[in-house]
């Protein structure tokens, strides 16, 4: 299959799970998602990151996020390794982890091209409501995620898909955002009534429409 790219359909897949079989359209249900794969089971930074990842879990179902993980071992593993993040990381592991037989890791390009061929390299997959893809992340299985980025840019996410902006460097949830160089100075004003700081033409700052932290 050829590499998934930002607004392509993110693939359905119906999966044995920590958690039971799952459909993954259906877990997601008419909610955004977050797909990360991990490189095998047992893994120290992979233990990290499952243990961050539960939680966050309030966080990310505040902005109707479900998270799923996945990693290329059996179901078995998966209950085991469990145990250990359990105990590890002072946290319930609260959402399933896909035992893949391959499948998953192959419909999303999972699989590291300098590693054998079960070895998934760790990507990041932030699916909107309407299937699209709207962020891949892969990071080298030597470097954690920041699940603080992955939040800030749900929110970002989340705000510009509903609003005529965008999010400026380093952006947090409540601070200015950046309007649409599609719009036009004096309609910006009249569609952003908190006001439209006009640096350039092109470069317009206006309050987050929103204005109210998540967090």
């Amino acid at each position: 299959m050829a590499t998934l790219r930002l607004g392509d359909t993110a693939p359905n897949f119906t999966a044995e799970t920590s958690q039971g079989t799952l459909d993954f359209y259906d877990y997601l249900g008419d909610g955004w998602g977050i797909l990360f794969s991990h490189p095998a089971d047992f893994t120290p930074v992979c233990t990290t990151e499952l243990g961050t990842a539960a939680k966050f879990k309030d966080e990310f179902e505040k902005r109707n996020v479900k998270m799923m993980a996945l990693s290329v071992d059996p179901i078995d593993s998966h209950h085991e390794w469990i145990k250990d993040i359990n105990e590890t990381q002072n946290t319930v592991v609260n959402f399933p982890i896909v035992a893949d037989d391959g499948t998953v890791a192959e419909l999303y390009d999972m699989i590291h091209p300098k590693a054998n061929d079960k070895l998934t390299v760790r990507s990041v997959f932030i699916i909107a409501p309407d299937r699209t893809v709207k962020l891949i992340l892969t990071y080298p299985a030597s470097t954690g995620r920041n699940f603080y980025e992955l939040l800030r840019v749900v929110d970002s996410l989340q705000l510009t898909a509903y609003h005529k902006v965008a999010t400026p460097a380093n952006w947090k949830n409540g601070e200015k955002v950046v309007v649409s160089p599609s719009i036009p100075t004096e309609e910006a004003r009249e569609i952003f009534t908190k006001g439209v700081e006009e640096v350039k033409p092109y470069l317009r700052f206006t309050p987050d429409p929103l204005a109210v932290s998540q967090v």
